[in-house]
């Protein structure tokens, strides 16, 4: 558990296997969703009893295995995807942006085919309309976008999986499907989730949706409990402050790599109204997905980790993601060898403390790079916890927007600290100097 910095809600469950507020190792994140997945497909195939056999018991056995015992997540991961599991129906997967763009992704991503994918986002896409959008009330980023390329990925009667790592209100999924339901009417959805924390009265409010719309709304976690909260949040002033400062800096460097994916020449306009022209990644998740697309993540995944591992020069390193650009550098991630973490920085306010019950032992702040309106954070690494940390930029940024975040990973990587900056041609490295500016 730890504090959040919100007036609307003061808690937080810290994920041990998100990816997101702790460094894990990168089969872990990617294990979770499959296991959602797995989930999904017995719930399609008939429920526990009907998809009741020896090869579905033991993929569920090692998918807990795995997330129980990290070592075994790698493992546990290529079994679920050796299996080739299809579901008996075309699904679309709809994941919440930021926390679950790569828990959707993951989930999505473990069955052969008949799937399709999109994450909304928080991204402001002139030259495109989002087809649906909501808000969460209890987040501090409210408006949800959802910008498909092909606008028929929802316009279709298969079922609709959202996919969040927490549900305990379930207002957000309420909203979502009211959305989708006015636009894009159909008869079933799916909630899935890592944790679901929903009371009597909340899991009513999905049986009362479900009579006033006429549909079916299914709901599946890898746990399920009831919480109660009381009171507010006792905060320390000092807690989490008092962290020794590194004896040095480490070096950045900034490499320019070549993933040969397709992009999208469209723009993006952030809160204070700058426009970036670079552009973004087509097969983000962002702009919609479907199984033929894997096999063009999976290469592209593997062209980047092979040029990573070459410049890796210590036995320990961190990789980051940055907000919602979180899957493809966990997929990069889980190809670097042996001793490598996985994380994404988020721009959810955590306040820090140093107990040994505490979710969140570190927090270090800054504007984030795509939009210095919006505050970004790096939690639970402290100096020299990893020789190197390789940072992963969806899309160029001008460098005085990527510089605070620089300024606080040089005081926490032991060694160096790479800015990688993915594009479909160039690849040019920038010595360290040129790439501190």
């Amino acid at each position: 558990m730890a504090a959040r910095i919100n007036k609307k809600r003061s808690f937080l469950f810290v994920s041990k296997v998100l990816g997101k507020h702790i460094p894990v190792m990168p089969y872990t994140p990617l294990l979770s969703g499959a296991a959602l997945g797995l989930l999904l497909y017995r719930e399609m195939n008939g429920g526990a009893k009907a998809a009741a056999n020896e090869p579905m018991d033991k993929l569920l056995d090692a998918a807990v295995h795995g997330l129980i015992h990290p070592l075994h997540a790698e493992e546990a991961y290529h079994e679920l995807l050796a299996a080739q599991l299809v579901l008996p129906q075309p699904v679309v997967f709809v994941g919440f942006a930021e926390t679950a763009t790569a828990l959707g992704h993951s989930m999505y991503n473990i069955f052969a085919g008949g799937a399709s994918y999109i994450h909304t986002t928080r991204e402001d896409i002139p030259e495109m309309a989002s087809i649906i959008s909501f808000e969460e009330e209890h987040s501090h980023a409210v408006d949800h976008l959802c910008y498909a390329l092909d606008t028929a990925l929802l316009s279709g009667e298969e079922p609709i999986v959202l996919v969040d790592d927490e549900i305990t209100t379930g207002n957000t999924a309420i909203n979502t499907i009211r959305d989708i339901q006015s636009k894009f009417p159909r008869k079933e959805y799916v909630v899935a989730s890592l944790l679901d924390w929903r009371s009597e009265g909340h899991i009513q409010a999905y049986r009362d949706l479900e009579q006033e719309l006429g549909i079916q709304i299914k709901a599946l976690s890898l746990l399920q409990g009831c919480i109660e909260v009381k009171g507010t949040p006792v905060l320390d002033a000092e807690a989490g402050k008092g962290q020794a400062k590194p004896a040095r800096e480490a070096p950045v460097v900034t490499t320019y790599i070549r993933d040969g994916l397709e992009r999208l020449a469209v723009s993006s306009t952030d809160s204070r109204g700058e426009i970036n022209t670079s552009p973004y990644l087509k097969l983000s998740g962002r702009f919609g997905l479907s199984s033929e697309d894997n096999v063009w993540i999976d290469k592209g995944a593997a062209q980047v980790a092979a040029q990573l591992r070459e410049l890796r020069e210590s036995p320990s390193a961190l990789v980051m993601g940055v907000g919602e650009f979180m899957y493809l550098p966990m997929r990069i991630a889980s190809e670097m060898g042996e001793g490598v973490a996985y994380q994404s920085s988020t721009r959810s306010p955590i306040h820090p403390d140093r107990r040994p019950d505490y979710g969140v032992h570190s927090a270090a702040a800054y504007p984030s790079p795509t939009d210095t309106g919006i505050t970004n954070y790096i939690y639970n690494v402290d100096p020299g916890q990893y020789g190197d940390i390789f940072v992963l930029l969806e899309r160029d940024v001008p460098h005085r927007r990527i510089e605070p975040m620089m300024d606080i990973l040089k005081g926490l990587a032991g060694n160096k600290v790479h800015l990688i900056v993915l594009g479909p041609e160039l690849e040019v490295e920038v010595p360290a100097d040129e790439g501190n500016g």
